[in-house]
């Protein structure tokens, strides 16, 4: 959550950065069942992963693997991500376990 502020924060006093597509990212490759398995285990480790086989991606699908390239916002600023992926994660867990923080949230609604 924080690198991805300060990714924001660093775009935000870029002028080279003004019409330039740019991805705030790790640049590492995590999979959904990664993920889902930490988050299982630090949100309820009784839960358990479904499969339902008409949703998983056919052998012959376009994309099988998604990684964001930082190279852009690493060169046109001083950004680089400071936490891992489980380390980032663990924050962001922390922060919706906190009522004070997820009586603030709005799911339905998308702010910067």
């Amino acid at each position: 959550m924080q690198d991805t502020v300060d990714g924001f924060t660093a775009i935000g006093q870029t002028d080279a950065a003004i019409g330039k597509e740019i991805n705030i990212a790790s640049g590492e490759e995590h999979s959904i069942g990664e993920l889902a398995e930490i988050l299982i285990n630090e949100l309820n480790p009784k839960a358990r992963i479904v499969t339902d086989e008409q949703r998983v991606r056919p052998d012959a699908s376009e994309v099988f693997r998604l990684i964001g390239d930082n190279s852009l916002i690493k060169s046109l600023t001083k950004w680089k991500p400071c936490y891992t992926f489980k380390e980032g994660l663990a924050e962001t867990v922390r922060w919706f376990k906190d009522p004070g923080n997820l009586a603030r949230y709005k799911a339905g609604v998308y702010n910067l």
